[in-house]
């Protein structure tokens, strides 16, 4: 374990944006180091470059392709690494995910709606939008059947997430066989989740909600960790646990419905970085909250990097990306707990 965090976290920070700089490079249109920093630089009005270190053609690959493609794999990272950390500090699992309470699931419900309706053709926003409502739905509905006079025990929460998932499900496959082969196909590119095609008009929908939820989720990193010693110490330092975990699961899951809205269905993610930074950073959701966030947003640029030059020109979709490299993680993660078990 890092002793250091501190200075941990900052080897992250300064990880995450050679990472993000080196990825402008990367796709079918390979970009120099220093046209694509004058890119930036010229936008953003610092004169460190003149316009003669770059073309007019690189000016539209980085500034309005791989940029807001870029932010956007960031802030969704974040928000999935960070709800991810929450979520198996609410339910004390190291195997919880933001998926656990029917998010996904709802968000799956919601895009299938927009697209058998017709209305997601009518703007790059409604699918989103059915999404985002898809998620709530199904957190509020998760915690109507958990919740009972005023308590939310936890194992009720995961159960009732799970039959919500799987009535979620059930609704998403029924619409799914009466749409046409076209509508299938557009629902199954937003399934897989992905960042191709985002614009600056995705990172502006999502950068409020995002890091308005991370803010808000570490300020109350504190209250976390008294949450993860138990209910009974909770209570004995006057902590209201009801309120408190019911907040928590609230936000994570907002931030988490945004991140699934301008992205799609992206796995793995709040899974595997929150436990590996638990491994290099300890249990302290001060530090670990921080460093999930920008573990999920390094992990997530990383591998839609991958996905641009590993099977060039083709390009393999993030999410598929997440599942490959997430998956020998989790079974290892798996394999590790059925051991301690022994």
């Amino acid at each position: 374990m890092i002793q250091n965090k501190r200075a941990a976290l900052m080897g992250l920070v300064l990880i995450l944006l050679c990472v993000t700089a080196v990825s402008l490079t990367f796709g079918q249109i390979a970009v120099p180091v220093k046209s694509t920093l004058a890119v930036v630089s010229h936008q953003l009005g610092i004169p460190f470059f003149s316009e003669s270190d770059f073309t007019q053609e690189q000016l539209a690959v980085i500034w309005y392709i791989r940029m807001p493609r870029m932010l956007t794999g960031v802030l969704v990272g974040a928000a999935l690494g960070m709800s991810g950390a929450v979520m198996q500090g609410i339910f004390s699992n190291p195997l919880a995910d933001p998926g656990v309470i029917g998010i996904s699931a709802g968000a799956a419900t919601g895009a299938v709606l927009a697209i058998a309706t017709g209305f997601a053709a009518e703007s790059m926003f409604t699918m989103p939008a059915f999404a985002f409502c898809g998620s709530l739905c199904a957190v509020v509905l998760t915690v109507f059947l958990a919740a009972r006079n005023g308590k939310i025990p936890v194992m009720t929460l995961l159960l009732a997430g799970v039959a919500v998932g799987m009535l979620l499900g059930a609704v998403t496959s029924g619409i799914l066989t009466f749409m046409n082969e076209q509508k299938l196909q557009q629902y199954l590119f937003w399934m897989v989740g992905g960042l191709d095609y985002r614009r600056w008009e995705h990172v502006y929908l999502a950068i409020g909600p995002i890091v308005a939820g991370l803010l808000i989720m570490i300020l109350l990193a504190r209250h976390l960790n008294i949450l993860v010693l138990g209910e009974t110490e909770a209570r004995a330092v006057g902590m209201p646990v009801a309120y408190f975990r019911m907040g928590l699961l609230l936000i994570a899951s907002m931030t988490t419905a945004t991140s699934v809205c301008v992205s799609g269905n992206i796995g793995f993610v709040g899974l595997v970085m929150p436990h590996m930074m638990r491994m290099l950073l300890g249990p302290d959701h001060r530090i670990l909250l921080p460093a999930s966030a920008l573990g999920g947003a390094l992990f997530l640029v990383i591998c839609d990097s991958l996905g641009r030059v590993v099977l060039a020109p083709a390009e393999v979709r993030v999410g598929i990306m997440t599942a490959l490299l997430g998956t020998p993680y989790f079974l290892y993660l798996l394999r590790k707990m059925q051991r301690e078990k022994l």
